[in-house]
């Protein structure tokens, strides 16, 4: 089967296309101007996802390379303004 069409090759998609114009002013307007209640229901939609990338990555390129690539991501958002 080619790689367009298998289940990685959308998710790795679909994570290209949610983040392809990622710019922080924006979300910074938008944490600023929800209601609590809206804050909370995007925070519960957040929830689970950076788990399943974690689980996603695991089973994809193995433990070590999961827990490299999140600690190097960690690493850069912390140094992120």
């Amino acid at each position: 089967m080619p790689l367009a069409k298998r289940y990685i090759w959308r998710v790795a998609s679909a994570l290209k296309w949610a983040f392809a114009d990622l710019e922080t002013v924006n979300v910074n307007v938008d944490r600023q101007t929800l209601s609590s209640e809206d804050l909370r229901k995007v925070a519960e939609l957040l929830r689970f996802r950076p788990l399943q990338l974690c689980i996603f990555l695991k089973t994809l390129l193995g433990q070590e390379a999961m827990e490299r690539m999140m600690a190097e991501a960690v690493a850069l958002a912390d140094q992120e303004e």
